[in-house]
């Protein structure tokens, strides 16, 4: 299977940041990774391969080196599992004009427009009381388009295709069906889950998101672009994945998958709050060692890039636009809204080199705002030399996005080689 088609199914699998932890905690585990639980001890062991995850949202896997952490550094990427999308709200049911329809709220900088005439599936995680009245939690995918948000018809609003503006609150609420009576949405989800062979006596609470149906594809002529959903970072989190799970060497790899980065990462599973800190504490208790790995260490922030759109060319600087399917992309900005610098650059160019990957560089207009990453909050975290890089792809922040086939293949090669380096320079 190639590296494109395991990255259809992956997207394809994972709706939500809960189901994308979840495969890739299978796949670790499938390659010999040993699951630990926060609440526990660690015995952590030279050359060993372990992961730790956190809200089941959030998720931490590293190897161990053979030789002293101190002395060798860890080889770190870093990615964020959540993406812009349309949550239900708390007490969602709304019954108008003999229609069912849930209230959602706007999760990060969604792009609204695609969000029309689409077929919505629902997903996510409940939490629910078993038969015995115990707490438990599971992940629930209706994997069918139960629901449509419709657009209002041109001839009712005859400026659509001049000025159209979508009040968040009234416009959105998407339809499930026709009704003449009010439904219960916990009831809906219990029969729902029941239909999954799972059972529980009550709903308590749950954490949804709304999704396209359409599954990832090749398009173009010769298959040279790949649109999905959830691009903008689960690409990021498996390309990261790929190259852990490929690279053959006994450094100090680690990827870090964190929730929250759309909405500005500052929470407990969120690459502001203290997960990743935790674990390199456990990893390495001694304050002073700590700092000498950190400072022999590097971490590789990789979230996706705009690429120069043909149709809207004026909107990069005109030497920084960069190219689907022309190779990575490093993210420079003046004022640190990426953590780049020219030491990781060129480590990142000569490891590209070697490969014979070609790199862009993307630097925004200077007269347009500069969008940010999980790089600059980990890297003033933790104080650890970081590079911002992403494949350049198409409509980021849409309902579905478009990158290019060869970028995704040259990006886990590079970051492959990133993780076999023997050392990092001070």
């Amino acid at each position: 299977m190639t590296v494109v088609n395991r990255l259809a199914q992956f997207l394809d699998a994972s709706p939500t940041p809960f189901h994308a932890v979840e495969n890739m905690r299978a796949a670790l585990l499938s390659a010999g990774f040993q699951e630990l639980n926060e609440a526990d001890a660690w015995d952590l062991k030279a050359a060993q391969r372990y992961f730790t995850t956190r809200n089941g949202a959030s998720i931490v896997a590293w190897q161990m080196p053979a030789d002293a952490l101190a002395e060798s550094g860890l080889r770190m990427v870093g990615a964020h599992t959540d993406s812009p999308c349309l949550k239900v709200k708390p007490k969602p049911e709304l019954h108008q004009q003999g229609y069912w329809q849930l209230g959602v709220e706007v999760y990060g900088g969604v792009l609204l427009n695609p969000w029309f005439d689409r077929g919505l599936a629902l997903a996510g995680r409940l939490t629910c009381l078993d038969e015995d009245g115990a707490l438990c939690h599971h992940l629930i995918d209706f994997k069918r388009a139960i629901a449509v948000i419709p657009s209002l018809a041109i001839h009712l609003d005859r400026e659509a295709n001049k000025s159209r503006s979508i009040n968040a609150q009234t416009m959105l609420p998407p339809i499930l069906g026709q009704s003449d009576q009010a439904l219960d949405f916990r009831t809906l989800l219990r029969d729902e889950l029941a239909r999954q062979r799972i059972v529980v006596s009550e709903v308590i609470d749950y954490e949804l998101s709304f999704y396209d149906t359409q599954g990832a594809e090749t398009v173009g002529l010769n298959n040279e672009l790949f649109m999905s959903a959830r691009l903008d970072n689960l690409l990021s989190c498996f390309m990261g994945l790929e190259a852990l799970l490929t690279a053959d060497a006994k450094t100090g790899m680690l990827l870090v998958c964190n929730d929250h980065e759309e909405v500005g990462s500052m929470s407990a599973t969120g690459a502001q709050g203290p997960m990743l800190e935790n674990v390199l504490m456990r990893m390495l208790p001694d304050a002073e060692q700590r700092i000498c790995m950190l400072t022999r260490s590097m971490m590789i922030s990789a979230d996706n890039a705009h690429g120069i759109h043909p149709n809207f060319a004026d909107r990069h600087d005109a030497n920084h636009g960069p190219l689907l399917n022309a190779g990575p992309v490093i993210k420079l900005n003046a004022n640190q809204r990426y953590a780049s610098t020219d030491v990781t650059s060129a480590i990142f160019k000569l490891l590209a080199r070697d490969a014979g990957v070609s790199v862009q560089e993307f630097v925004v207009r200077s007269d347009m705002g500069c969008g940010s990453t999980i790089g600059p909050i980990t890297s003033a975290e933790l104080g650890v030399k970081t590079l911002d890089i992403g494949v350049p792809q198409f409509g980021m922040h849409s309902i579905r996005e478009t990158a290019g086939v060869q970028d995704v293949e040259a990006t886990v090669e590079v970051l492959t080689r990133f993780y076999q380096l023997d050392s990092l320079p001070a």
